[in-house]
């Protein structure tokens, strides 16, 4: 019922914050674009989890009406989605100029067709829920941002591909 959390929010322009919060030195690198996570299995699963409810304690100390997770669960916003997608090989990743070629990255390839393995951040957003009665968001790439940062080994088009990645984000 998304009504029911806006009923909450009295504001005109209700406060949010735009992109992700900066992972904790205990759960990630710093400073960088795709940090390598410092631990494993279920310690890192845990270490998202504290993470989560530290930005989320913090956001509403701060006193904003639409909190989310911080993307604290994702190593990028763009592969946290790719992570749930079938057709994606994150096992063999190859570099390539994204940006429009600004700096190289190394990014996992699309090797067949595109489908959803489940929900996509169904686990943060049961994690968030429990722990605040505000509105949620939690961001979501487009299709373009997508395609900017893979590499297609599939389609054979950009166009093709973003309309793929199109389909599966509005699912």
């Amino acid at each position: 019922m998304p009504g029911r959390y806006l009923k909450e929010t009295a504001t005109l322009f209700p406060a949010t914050l735009a992109g992700s919060l900066p992972k904790p030195s205990w759960l990630a690198e710093t400073s960088k674009l795709w940090p390598q996570w410092r631990a494993q299995g279920e310690q890192l699963a845990e270490a998202k989890r504290d993470a989560t409810l530290l930005w989320l304690k913090l956001q509403e100390d701060a006193g904003l009406d639409i909190v989310g997770n911080g993307e604290q669960s994702r190593q990028h916003f763009v592969h946290g989605f790719l992570e749930a997608v079938e057709g994606t090989d994150f096992e063999h990743k190859v570099e390539i100029g994204i940006r429009a070629d600004r700096y190289k990255a190394m990014v996992p390839q699309v090797v067949g067709p595109l489908r959803l393995r489940g929900r996509v951040h169904a686990t943060e957003a049961r994690l968030t829920r429990a722990h605040t009665g505000k509105q949620l968001k939690f961001t979501l790439p487009g299709p373009m941002t997508i395609v900017d940062t893979v590499a297609d080994r599939h389609y054979g088009d950009r166009v093709k591909l973003a309309f793929a990645f199109a389909e599966l984000l509005k699912q």
